[in-house]
């Protein structure tokens, strides 16, 4: 009893039996006049009121694009300093290397971010605990050595020598955690093949 339903509209087609009344296409027409309005008092005043809203977003783009364009060289997170006119040679005290650039603030603060990570993933075992405290006593090491650079810096004044001296010590401090992450990673492999040998 299977039907191709192909075969059925096929058939229906030749047959032609679906045609429409006379007049329905006009019919239709009039009923979709009376169920959309046309063009009214209310579609102006919308389209009006768009155009005063589509003008007013576009002055103020158009404004914002020009007091920023003149506002370039200007950054909204820069320090204003007041100058001391007697003292102009001297430099503010407790300078960091974040506060000579933005550059040097972006490396200062991707170093310390990333060792302070370091320091937080660490953990501290009974087993570990001479490697951690070694690794600490240098990074205690690096740390008063920073601080000296830092001191310098605020003393002698930005220089070459002081700027890389201070990267250098951030850089050997994550290299040196670094490689605590290992040892310590190391040893807790090794100590899961004893315990696992020893279970066998």
């Amino acid at each position: 009893m299977a039907r191709d339903l192909r075969e059925l509209f096929e058939k229906e087609r030749e047959q032609g039996h679906f045609r429409m009344k006379d007049g329905h296409e006009a019919r239709f027409l009039t009923k979709l006049d009376e169920q959309l309005p046309t063009d009214g008092p209310k579609k102006k005043v919308f389209t009006w009121w768009l155009q005063i809203a589509a003008s007013i977003v576009v002055a103020i783009g158009l404004s914002v694009y020009y007091f920023a364009g003149s506002n370039k060289g200007v950054e909204p997170d820069e320090k204003i300093t007041v100058v001391d006119r007697e003292n102009v040679g001297a430099l503010p005290q407790n300078i960091s290397l974040g506060d000579l650039s933005p550059d040097l603030k972006k490396i200062e603060t991707y170093y310390t971010t990333n060792i302070n990570l370091q320091l937080s993933d660490l953990e501290i075992d009974p087993e570990n605990k001479e490697l951690m405290d070694s690794y600490m006593d240098r990074l205690a090491e690096l740390n008063k050595e920073y601080q000296r650079l830092n001191l310098e810096l605020n003393e002698l004044g930005p220089n070459d020598q002081t700027i890389e001296a201070l990267i250098k010590n951030l850089q050997l401090r994550l290299q040196l955690l670094q490689k605590l992450k290992t040892k310590l990673n190391q040893l807790k492999s090794s100590k899961n093949e004893q315990e696992s040998s020893n279970i066998v």
